[in-house]
């Protein structure tokens, strides 16, 4: 699962990831000489004890092809329906709302590529019924004469307009500017290394508008490294990550992650993975103890039209969390590929690592599996 502090749901966050912000992430430095077409279909679910809460239904199509020998053009579309309860306030089931929601996103993608380097420009839109956003970025690469060392730099901006179905707030903003910097560097002919630093300014409205007593700052900074290992061994691939996450929330968070790539007999392959997940809780939230006066979701010593920072969100708590995933993929005739993706997800505040988790809070476990279909051409 993705960052589950991001405004959506960590299935949300998964379908719309590469929407978001597009091309941020290096291109490859040879232009792809097929084109290619896919579908795909994802199903997630979460749930709590004595509480189904999210499931999500999302068909997508994805077209890559190149062009003219220099242009490589991608786009894609995806519709998810959303349905289900999420809970107002910590893990109350008696504060749980219902929720029955549909988003469309499209985003489109233009590379030229120049021997040595390229560059790429994206767009991506996203709409729903109380959340609208649209992105931009730019993205470009420059590789050496071995082509053993590859530089990037990217750049992304999103501007998404904010209004409840409940009125809280209308057309209220934010403003999101990404840069990336990463470098890959082939070390061997088994190993290649690439690091990632990512800085993300963010301007606006962060709160939550159907989760009581939610006011977050205006202002959200982050930085992030992500280093990546991969490791050819004799029949298998092996892939390793570590990712270093800090904000101007307070969060701090650590994600382990590694998948093994098997090949199987009649052109099968087999790729079980294994994630690791867990950060620090945000200045702002506060454990399920509330003030004797009022009650819940009411935190202690609260003073009615308080302007002070505070979140009951279970997102910005301290926890940790493991995703134990499998896929499957046969490659046919012709350029027919299928594969099948399994992921169970389940975060606890016991397993956070690097400090003690946050108190009072019900296990969350999620699941999601998806199925794709390409063809190339």
């Amino acid at each position: 699962m993705t960052s589950p502090h991001d405004k959506r749901n960590p299935g949300q966050a998964l379908m719309l990831a590469a929407l978001a912000l597009p091309g941020l992430d290096a291109q490859a430095q040879t232009l792809p000489d097929y084109s290619e077409i896919s579908v795909g279909y994802l199903y997630y679910k979460d749930d709590q004890p004595g509480l189904d809460r999210i499931s999500v239904r999302s068909p997508s199509l994805r077209v890559m092809m190149p062009v003219a020998g220099q242009w490589l053009l991608e786009g894609g579309v995806v519709s998810d329906h959303l349905s289900g309860a999420t809970p107002r306030y910590h893990t109350a089931i008696s504060g749980a709302s219902r929720m029955d929601e549909k988003r469309n996103a499209g985003d489109v993608h233009v590379t030229r590529y120049f021997g040595h380097a390229t560059l790429g420009l994206g767009a991506a839109l996203s709409n729903e019924n109380d959340y609208r956003s649209h992105a931009y970025s730019a993205a470009g690469t420059w590789s050496t004469e071995d082509r053993n060392t590859t530089l990037g730099l990217s750049l992304g901006v999103s501007n998404d307009r904010i209004s409840p179905v409940n009125l809280l707030v209308v057309n209220e903003r934010r403003h999101t500017t990404e840069v990336m910097a990463s470098l890959e560097q082939v070390v061997s002919k088994r190993d290649v290394l690439k690091a990632d630093y990512t800085h993300v300014r963010g301007r606006g409205y962060f709160s939550d508008p159907y989760k009581l007593l939610d006011n977050r700052p205006r202002e959200r900074d982050s930085d992030s490294v992500l280093l990546r290992w991969n490791h050819a061994l004799e029949h298998d691939a092996l892939r390793s990550s570590y990712r270093f996450y800090r904000d101007s929330f307070g969060i701090r968070a650590h994600t382990f992650g590694v998948e093994l790539e098997h090949p199987l007999p009649q052109r099968w392959s087999l790729t079980p993975g294994l994630r690791y997940y867990t950060q620090s809780a945000a200045d702002f939230y506060f454990d399920p103890v509330y003030d004797p006066r009022f009650g819940p979701p009411f935190p202690p010593g609260y003073v009615f039209g308080s302007t002070a920072f505070t979140s009951a969100d279970q997102r910005l708590s301290g926890f940790g969390a493991v995703t134990l995933g499998l896929r499957v993929a046969r490659q046919f005739g012709d350029g027919w590929n299928v594969w099948f993706k399994g992921e169970k997800y389940r975060q606890q505040t016991s397993w956070r690592i690097f400090g003690s988790g946050s108190p009072g809070l019900a296990r969350f476990d999620a699941q999601l599996w998806q199925l794709g279909v390409s063809k190339q051409w």
